[in-house]
């Protein structure tokens, strides 16, 4: 599903080069629940950035369902985001003052595919809020929100979800359902790549990459 090879990030800081990412080299199965620890600063975003298209490196090679999508242009890779990948963030990124139901169906805007309110409706049901499809997400509680953003994440139908700190938000109670729901998604076969910092929820992935000063490793620096 996931091959990186040789992955590096360095950014420029004034005159002062800065490396985010150093040479990492891994591999993620189709259905693996995959967990990313470090502290903060250690490279976690950058590493999830590449990953979801959002940036690309300085050096080294990812493949993604066989393709490289290392070098890829702008648009490219916008067409690799929108029919390969979902996104849930921590802080929802919802649009508040629109529908649950509109929010879902953005991303096949985005796509370019005809808003399909049927599938945005079974969606929301998937999450178990098909009741509140009509309500702004800023009538909804932080739970809500983010089983919309689940919700939204799988609306193009993605074999890849990347969720960043996805219940750094949420009381204990709404974060089990969200990482319930996670947990349902990658027993059915859909690769799953966190970020988190809570042990506990680490705990619910297949396995664990951990960051220290941009390079990855397999067991935790001590």
């Amino acid at each position: 599903m996931i091959e990186v090879s040789g992955l590096s990030k360095i950014y420029m800081r004034g005159d002062v080069p800065v490396t985010a990412l150093c040479n990492a080299t891994f591999s993620i199965d189709a259905g693996e629940f995959v967990v990313i620890r470090g502290i903060s600063g250690s490279g976690k975003s950058t590493l999830l950035n590449l990953l979801g298209c959002l940036d690309t490196p300085t050096s080294g090679s990812y493949r993604l369902n066989g393709e490289d999508v290392a070098k890829r242009s702008d648009r490219e890779l916008s067409r690799v985001r929108s029919q390969k990948i979902g996104f849930v963030f921590q802080s929802f990124n919802l649009l508040p003052r629109t529908s649950a139901l509109e929010n879902v169906q953005l991303p096949m805007i985005y796509a370019d595919r005809p808003p399909s309110r049927q599938r945005a409706v079974a969606a929301l049901a998937r999450v178990g809020l098909e009741h509140r499809q009509r309500h702004f997400a800023s009538e909804l509680s932080g739970g809500e929100q983010q089983r919309v953003a689940i919700a939204r994440a799988l609306i193009n139908d993605p074999a890849l979800i990347l969720a960043d700190e996805p219940t750094g938000n949420l009381d204990e109670a709404a974060g089990d359902v969200v990482m319930n729901l996670l947990g349902e998604l990658s027993r059915e076969g859909r690769t799953i790549v966190m970020v988190t910092h809570d042990p506990d929820i680490a705990a619910h992935g297949n396995r664990t990459l951990f960051l220290r000063d941009g390079v990855v490793c397999e067991k935790e620096a001590v």
